[in-house]
């Protein structure tokens, strides 16, 4: 049961939704990543599909806006380098990061419909969540009536935080 989403569609939306961004001049883009999001360092297919996303457009656009070979002829391309150090490099408006740390896994180990995510849609989005509709079928799913708004409250608080670090560097 469940719903899927090849990740080739998502990578055609993304695309679709980052070029008309950086067309319409946003270059501070950041989206947050959740689903299968435990494996972010390797990648995932949907998470990796957003993640090449980012980096097609970004190509795209700079070579719509500087001509093909921008990267070897055009002079300012040179300070590449300490830019992409001080994260001021083109590749840095579309970040695309997962919705967790790992230091929020660590406390709050993500799964699947269980414990963790219903917890969290509970603080998040309490109206997607109905228990009287859980069904104890799927193996992946048997802890989510331990879903509880104190553990919900405390990952929410913590989460935000470290959104707010995150995005501040």
């Amino acid at each position: 049961g469940g719903m899927h989403i090849d990740s080739g569609v998502l990578n055609t939306f993304a695309r679709q939704l980052f070029y008309n961004l950086l067309r319409i001049g946003f270059r501070n883009i950041n989206l947050f990543y959740h689903h299968q999001s435990e494996n972010f360092a390797s990648g995932m297919p949907n998470d990796l599909a957003f993640r090449l996303a980012a980096k097609q457009e970004i190509f795209a656009f700079l070579d719509r806006e500087k001509g093909d070979g921008w990267w070897g002829e055009d002079k300012a391309s040179a300070n590449y380098y300490a830019e992409h150090d001080a994260g001021t490099d083109p590749f840095s408006w579309i970040r695309v990061e997962p919705f967790m740390s790992a230091e929020a896994q660590a406390q709050w180990p993500i799964d699947h419909a269980g414990e963790q995510e219903t917890s969290l849609m509970m603080a998040f989005a309490p109206e997607g969540v109905d228990m009287k509709r859980f069904d104890d079928k799927y193996w992946y799913a048997q802890h989510a009536p331990k879903a509880n708004m104190e553990y919900a409250n405390k990952a929410k608080a913590f989460i935000l935080a470290d959104l707010k670090k995150r995005l501040s560097k």
